[in-house]
Parts: structure tokens; C-alpha cells; sequence
């Protein structure tokens, strides 16, 4: 049942007819999608050919690694899934960083980025160049964050645990692009997640709104000149989208609301529903309807700040640049490298170490004083008190290509969910010492194998038993 007060607001929005054709699209079922993940899989044509076989997909047309799959597909439970092959990911959600525009080599924040779908997506297009800082205040999904950014494979991400406005004092003027997917009352949502309907209210609303205006003020603090902000929302209230956009445009005169393709059933913005005299460029914000496309409700506006982000390249933060270790505390690490990896594998970046776990920051990242960190860049793993143990995020960033010993199994064997489960392989011909353990070609995890039998190195708190 949809809240009354939503409802009666949302038929004063709509002609009739589009009204009834609004509340009609709640009794469909929702779309369902998954994103395929480049940074594991460089052909997505020949990894997408693979997964018909296995699922009933269709493209997402707005995200060209995006495919719809049907209720009968279970992706969350193949093993694919926890190799970082894909991301399970709602369809409308994946349309504003299509509009962000992410490069590789760039500086980008995504200011409120739990559970990852969008950094995730992001950090696909960088194609591992860049520095990505994907921040979330609450530090529980702060956690759940990292994990995904994990298993993608995922090189080049800074997760930290912030307010905006402590980001702000450390990173100003620092970022090429942000990304605002703004907390908010969450009515796109209503089909996807009962709680966010028994959430709603019109109170929650402008208090969603008051929040949106106060991120989209640090936001802006942050971002250098040339730059570009993209703001979403997955909800249809005015006071959260066109009316944010007609404030914001009106406190910042350097900025301009890009007027970006509104393709696939997507709907420009309505002006008059940002209240009286609404800035120009608010008719440029984008809408996503349940009842005109296959996805939930969403929102965007694509924000671009006047200059150019090339005349200051550097744009070094509050904090300076972060201080690698010395190469003495390396040695460890350098001999698991050579015993079990290829040669230059590992990418440019700064060694870093927090306690006994060893990471690698992106190269030129900012150092990390005043903030939570929860993961410093790519996890290498621990230092032992006379060896290295490599960590389960490397082994999800490399190839097989890029190690000296692979166990295969495939991913319709009960090897491939059995070493999910924590159970030993069979050691095959791998030989002796640390081996990467594959599943149809996509890295899975660490085993450490005798000749005879592979130890499974597959972290505990990720196991699934079945």
C-alpha cells in the first residue's frame, strides 16, 4: 500500500492518465539487472555470450555493460558472483554515472557511496588509473562498501568513513568529478523495499531535502575548477530534485546544468515543480519513470563548474601526499612476489602499512591524517613474523596470467562452491606453494598447495556453505 499522502501529491504532479499509468507500473514485477564487471573480464562480449548460457539477459540501454535477467536467474548465488564477474545492480541506478562522464587518470569522489554499485561502476571506467575516494559516513555500510570494491577486483579506491564537510577541509578544489547520490526519502524505491514506504513521510521529505542541500555545499567545495558534479536521487519529490537543482544553480552562478541526452524513455526535469522563478538549466535535470522504462524511480542532473581542470594538474590536499614505506620493510612481500607472481604485475603505487597489513595506494594519493580509512587502496595482505600471507583483494585484482601456479575448477562443478565453502582441492600439477585458484579463467581466491592437496585460503567470513 502506498503511503496517502505520497499518493495524493503525486496525482496533483500527473495529468490523469499518466497518474493511473504511474500507480499501475507498482503491480508489475521490478526489473532486475546485473552489470558486467571489465576490470575481470576485458572481452565483455565473449563473458556476456558465456552468461547466456547460464542466464535469460537482455541489454540495459543506458550502460553498455548493464543486462537485464529474469526472475527465474539466480546470479547472486553462481559462483561468477563472488569472482567480481558482475555486480547485481538495479537498472535506473545505473544511469548517473553514464552522465558523470569518469576517465581514467581522474580524481573522483563518490561522496555517498555505499553499498558501491555506483564506485564500482565508476572504477570500471578509470580501468585502474586515477584515484578514486569512495566515502561513506555510516561505517557499517562503510564496510559492506569495501567488501564490493573488493571483490571486483578493484585497484585504485580509498574507502574512508566521513561527514562531507570533514571531507571538505582536507580536499579543496581537489576532484575532477563527483558524484552526489544523495541520501534521500527514497519513493523510487517503494516497489524495491517495503521499509522505505512504512520510512515515509512528508516530514522525512524536507528533512531529506535540508541534507541534500547541505552535501551538495561541500560537494562543491571540492571540486576544481572544470569539474563536474552529478547529482541523483531515487525519489520523485520536487523539494528533493528540481527544487534542489533551482537552489543549487542559484547559489552557485559558475555552475551550469548540462542539458545531456534524456534517451530510453528518460523525461527532462520539470521546471515548475521547483516552486516560483526556477533557475535556468533546471528544465536540463533528468527524470527515470517506472511506468515509461524498465527500472525504479530516479533522478539526475549533470553539473558543470566553469574553467578548466587542466590548468592546476596537481592539486595537492590539506594532508599532502601519502609517504610509502621504505623498501627494507618490503622484503617480505618482495619474495612471496617472486615465488609466486610474474613479473611487473603489481601497478604503480605507494606501499603502504597499516599495523601488519600491507596495501597499495594509488599513486599520488593524498595521506590519510583526520580521516577513518577502511581501506587504504588494494589489500596485498599480512606480514608475518617470517613470511608473507597474500590477501584474498589480491587475488581477486590479479589474472591468471599474472601468477606462477593456478588451480582451475569450473563454475558448474561442486569444486567451484566447495572452495567457496572453505574445502581443499586436489593439487593436480600445480606443484608446491601459493596458487590462485580460477573459476572458468576468473580469479576466485588463494590456495597454498604441498604437491598433494590445496589449502584453502578463502577468507572464513566469506565463506558460503551450501
Amino acid at each position: 500500500m502506498l503511503p496517502n499522502e505520497f499518493i495524493n501529491r503525486m496525482k496533483q504532479m500527473m495529468e490523469p492518465e499518466e497518474f493511473e499509468s504511474f500507480v499501475s507500473s507498482y503491480d508489475r514485477p521490478r526489473a532486475q539487472a546485473l552489470r558486467i564487471n571489465p576490470l575481470k573480464c576485458a572481452e565483455t562480449e565473449k563473458v556476456k555470450k558465456a552468461l547466456d548460457e547460464k542466464f535469460h539477459l537482455e541489454e540495459v540501454p543506458w550502460e553498455k555493460n548493464g543486462y537485464y535477467y529474469s526472475a527465474e536467474d539466480t546470479p547472486g548465488k553462481h559462483p561468477y558472483h563472488e569472482a567480481g564477474v558482475y555486480y547485481i545492480q538495479e537498472p535506473s541506478a545505473m544511469a548517473p554515472v553514464t552522465y558523470l562522464d569518469a576517465k581514467p587518470g581522474q580524481r573522483i569522489l563518490d561522496l555517498c557511496a555505499a553499498p558501491g554499485g555506483k564506485t564500482t561502476q565508476i572504477a570500471a571506467r578509470m580501468n585502474g588509473e586515477g584515484i578514486l575516494i569512495a566515502n561513506e559516513p555510516n561505517p557499517n555500510r562503510a564496510k559492506i562498501l569495501a567488501l564490493n570494491i573488493e571483490r571486483l577486483g578493484i585497484a585504485n579506491a580509498i574507502v574512508v568513513s566521513a561527514l562531507p564537510d570533514a571531507l571538505s577541509e582536507i580536499f579543496q578544489g581537489y576532484f575532477d568529478r563527483i558524484l552526489v547520490d544523495a541520501p534521500c526519502s527514497g519513493e523510487g524505491m517503494f516497489r524495491k523495499n517495503e521499509e522505505a514506504e512504512t520510512e515515509w513521510s512528508p516530514e522525512n521529505v524536507e528533512m531529506c531535502a535540508e541534507r541534500q542541500n547541505g552535501i551538495l555545499r561541500e560537494a562543491v567545495k571540492m571540486l576544481a575548477p572544470g569539474g563536474r558534479i552529478v547529482y541523483s536521487t531515487c525519489t520523485f519529490a520536487p523539494a528533493e530534485d528540481e527544487a534542489q537543482i533551482s537552489d543549487f544553480l542559484k547559489n552557485n552562478p559558475d555552475f551550469t546544468c548540462v542539458k545531456a541526452e534524456a534517451e530510453h524513455g528518460m523525461e527532462y526535469g520539470r521546471p515548475e515543480w521547483a516552486g516560483e522563478d526556477p533557475a535556468p538549466g533546471t528544465e536540463n535535470s533528468i527524470r527515470l519513470w517506472p511506468h515509461k522504462m524498465r527500472g525504479e524511480g530516479h533522478f539526475l542532473a549533470v553539473l558543470d563548474r566553469e574553467g578548466d581542470t587542466d590548468q592546476n594538474p596537481v592539486r595537492i590536499s590539506a594532508n599532502g601526499l601519502l609517504i610509502g614505506v621504505p623498501a627494507k620493510d618490503l622484503k617480505l612481500f618482495r619474495e612471496f612476489e617472486e615465488e609466486a607472481l610474474e613479473g611487473g604485475v603489481i601497478p604503480d603505487g605507494v606501499f603502504h602499512l597499516f599495523g601488519d597489513q600491507l596495501y597499495l595506494a594509488p599513486k599520488n594519493s593524498p595521506a590519510f591524517t583526520k580521516l577513518k580509512v577502511l581501506r587504504p587502496g588494494l589489500h596485498l595482505g599480512t606480514l608475518k613474523k617470517n613470511r608473507f600471507e597474500p590477501g584474498h583483494a589480491l587475488a581477486l585484482f590479479l589474472k591468471e596470467s599474472d601468477v606462477k601456479r593456478v588451480r582451475h575448477v569450473a563454475a558448474d562443478s561442486q569444486e567451484a562452491m566447495g572452495f567457496i565453502g572453505g574445502q581443499t582441492l586436489q593439487a593436480e600439477d600445480t606443484g608446491k606453494g601459493w596458487c590462485l585458484v580460477s573459476v572458468d579463467g576468473f580469479s576466485l581466491g588463494w590456495g597454498k598447495s604441498d604437491g598433494r592437496i590445496i589449502k584453502n585460503h578463502y577468507p572464513k567470513g566469506l565463506r558460503i556453505y551450501i
